[in-house]
């Protein structure tokens, strides 16, 4: 059975500002990721990230212990964890280069005021599109 988490977090520093620090978070999530056969979508905004992994269980709490245990997030929260019939994302490391626009088609004006139904609701977006 899959499992869909998604997390929001502070980040800490110039995590998911710089363009340096979102290539290294990608590059190594991804081949993390092609490892454990999981699938993720992540985006930052203004100090804060957002993040749904897919996969079998025990693979998507390993990827969720290792982000609470990484120093660059901090104020973890866990928006969503449900089981899922399928994946919403087709990648094992996928990067949401507009992360204002999707915000603003939940009508929200900031990560930090993100819930469960927003973070669901922007998936459905994402496929949609």
């Amino acid at each position: 059975m899959l499992h869909r988490v998604i997390i929001a977090a502070e980040t800490v520093g110039s995590t998911g500002v710089s363009t340096l620090s979102i290539a290294q978070i990608l590059g190594v999530s991804e081949r993390n990721n092609r490892r454990d056969q999981v699938t993720s979508a992540v985006m930052f905004l203004n100090g804060w990230c957002l993040q749904g992994i897919e996969g079998r269980r025990p693979d998507v709490d390993r990827v969720v212990s290792r982000l609470s245990a990484d120093r660059r997030l901090k104020n973890l929260r866990i928006l969503v964890d449900k089981p899922i019939k399928a994946r919403s994302f087709a990648e094992p490391m996928s990067f949401c280069n507009d992360p204002r626009g999707m915000l603003a088609a939940v009508h929200l004006a900031d990560l930090a005021e993100v819930t469960a139904n927003h973070a669901e609701r922007m998936i459905e977006l994402k496929q949609a599109a």
